[in-house]
């Protein structure tokens, strides 16, 4: 249970791509942020920005930003939420869409849950979810499993579990790659996997290059799109 007496950590989720706020952020946001003066973010140039973007009135110099990435020391994830522990609101900011979803600011919840410091999250864009919604797939039975092994064998292994998966119990299968492996991955998918199973790409979305598109994996054979070092999310379905 938390506790009054301590501040809330906010899950404050940021445009996956370049576009005006408007068009992805409820405005009870932009109103928060001023009031936020501690921040975890992953990259402190990218969260100045992004603040600066919801609201140019923001005092930037006036705000304590904690950085959380693989460099961050452990232990120092207790060292940031103590203004919260202070009374203090704490803000966590991801590089894009949802903090703590495929992000390091997983750590700093799990943390705040353990020291009973009451977790919000904000209301934002979230592309695993946009690529479901637009995949056409089932939406009540899916998994996100994430980035896949990037040895080879381990990785065909993965993209055959992952269509029994969708063959045997029709659990849509959500993943992600590095961009600029993408076009890699959909050939290995095309390659190793029954030309019948249905992919779908989910790239760029919410800009205005976006990608959405559910075929099988024969019919993307020999047309791959420019999806070359852009964010992506892959979905398996039936």
């Amino acid at each position: 249970m938390a506790h009054s007496n301590l501040g809330k950590l906010y899950l404050i989720p940021v445009p996956i791509a370049e576009v005006d706020h408007r068009t992805c952020l409820p405005e009870y946001n932009r109103e928060l942020l001023p009031t936020i003066r501690h921040y975890i973010v992953e990259n402190i140039r990218s969260a100045r920005r992004f603040l600066k973007a919801a609201d140019r009135n923001i005092d930037i110099d006036s705000i304590t930003f904690y950085e959380l990435n693989k460099h961050t020391p452990e232990g120092a994830i207790g060292e940031y939420l103590r203004p919260a522990q202070a009374g203090e609101p704490v803000g966590v900011i991801s590089e894009a869409g949802c903090p703590a979803v495929a992000d390091p600011g997983a750590d700093v919840v799990a943390l705040a849950q353990r020291l009973g410091i009451e977790v919000v999250p904000l209301v934002g864009p979230s592309s695993i979810l946009m690529a479901l919604m637009g995949s056409g797939f089932n939406g009540q039975g899916f998994a996100f499993v994430g980035y896949l092994p990037i040895e080879d064998t381990r990785r065909v292994q993965t993209l055959k579990e992952l269509e029994h998966r969708v063959r045997t119990k029709g659990e849509t299968q959500i993943f992600i790659e590095t961009p600029y492996r993408n076009v890699q991955l959909v050939e290995q998918l095309i390659r190793h996997c029954s030309p019948d199973l249905k992919l779908c790409i989910a790239s760029g979305l919410t800009s205005e290059h976006a990608i959405l598109q559910t075929k099988k994996l024969s019919a993307w054979r020999g047309h791959i799109p420019d999806i070359h070092k852009v964010p992506t999310i892959f979905l398996l379905g039936r």
